[in-house]
C-alpha cells in the first residue's frame, strides 16, 4: 500500500500539468502570505432545513480584510454556509443553526441580528435593487439607520467604491430598473457599501453577468479589501483563482479543504478537491 506522503506526491503530480490553465494572480497571491487578523472563526457549524442537514460541522477561519473564495458543485452548502454568517437563514421557516460563529470574538447568535446586518453585509445572486431612485437606493441604508449627515456625499462616495458614480451622476433620480444588470449588481453593491460594513458576503454576484462587467466587479473587490473583509461564493474556478487570497472548497454540506487560493489550486492536498477543480465533475 503507498504511504500518504507518496500519495500525496503523486497527487500534485498528476495535477500541475491541468491546473496550469488556472492563473491565480499575483496579488492574491502576494496578499495571502500576510498574516491577517481573523474576522468570522466559525466552529463545528451544523445547518438544518427542518429534518434536513445540509451543512455538517464546518470549521473554518475568515480572515480580516482579505478575500475567501468558497468553490464547489450545486448544492454543496456553499450559499447556505454563507447566509449563517449575517443569519439570514433565520428568515426561512424551520431552519435550524447548531455551532459557533464569532465576528471579532463575539458570538452572532446572541447579537441583535439589526446590529449585525449593519456590520456584515450582503449581496445576491441575482440584482435586487428597490423600486426607488439610484440615489435611493443607496441612501436607504443610511436613512434607516438615522444618519444625519449629508447624504449627497455619502452617496457619491459608495457609488464611487462600487465604480459606478461616473456611469450614473446624471442620472441620480431616474429609476434603478433602468440601469443594465452590470449596473444594478454594482449599484446593491454601493448600496451595501453605504453603511460601511467590516464584512461583505457575495453569493455569485457574477453569475449572470458579461465577462466585462464581472471584470469590473473583480477589480472592485481588489481595491475593497484595503478596508473590508469579503467572502464569495463562486461556481468559476478562474474567478476563484484570481480574485481570492483564501479558497474553501466544500461538497456534500462538508468543508473539505481550506487553503491559500495559490496553494488549493496547485498543491491541493485532497484528491477530491483535485477532481472538481480540474473538472472531472462538478
Amino acid at each position: 500500500m503507498a504511504s500518504a506522503a507518496q500519495g500525496s506526491d503523486a497527487t500534485a503530480a498528476r495535477l500541475s500539468p491541468k491546473v496550469d490553465k488556472v492563473e491565480v494572480s499575483d496579488h492574491s497571491a502576494a496578499a495571502s502570505k500576510k498574516e491577517a487578523p481573523v474576522r468570522f472563526q466559525i466552529s463545528n457549524l451544523n445547518f438544518f432545513y427542518g429534518a434536513k442537514q445540509a451543512v455538517f460541522d464546518v470549521n473554518l477561519s475568515i480572515p480580516a480584510k482579505k478575500v475567501t473564495a468558497l468553490i464547489g458543485p450545486s448544492g454543496c452548502g456553499k450559499s447556505t454556509f454563507l447566509r449563517t454568517l449575517n443569519r439570514m437563514n433565520e428568515l426561512i421557516r424551520h431552519s435550524r443553526v447548531v455551532g459557533d460563529i464569532r465576528l471579532d470574538g463575539q458570538d452572532i447568535l446572541q447579537m441583535d441580528v439589526v446590529a449585525l446586518r449593519r456590520r456584515v453585509g450582503m449581496v445576491f445572486q441575482r440584482p435586487n435593487p428597490f423600486p426607488k431612485s439610484i440615489y435611493d437606493n443607496v441612501a436607504y441604508g443610511l436613512r434607516i439607520n438615522g444618519y444625519k449627515g449629508r447624504l449627497d456625499d455619502l452617496v457619491e462616495h459608495s457609488l464611487r467604491r462600487a465604480a459606478l458614480w461616473e456611469e450614473v451622476k446624471d442620472y441620480l433620480h431616474k429609476s434603478a430598473f433602468a440601469l443594465s444588470g452590470g449596473q444594478q449588481q454594482r449599484l446593491c453593491i454601493a448600496r451595501a457599501l453605504a453603511v460601511d460594513p467590516e464584512v461583505l458576503l457575495l453569493d455569485e454576484p457574477c453569475s449572470a453577468l458579461d465577462p466585462v462587467t464581472t471584470a469590473k466587479i473583480e477589480e472592485l473587490m481588489f481595491h475593497l479589501k484595503d478596508s473590508c473583509t469579503m467572502a464569495i461564493v463562486t461556481h468559476n474556478m478562474q474567478q476563484a483563482a484570481r480574485a481570492s487570497d483564501f479558497t474553501a472548497f466544500m461538497l456534500d454540506g462538508k468543508l473539505i479543504e481550506h487553503s491559500e487560493t495559490s496553494k488549493l489550486f496547485t498543491t491541493p492536498h485532497d484528491p477530491r478537491t483535485e477532481a472538481y477543480i480540474t473538472g472531472r465533475f462538478g
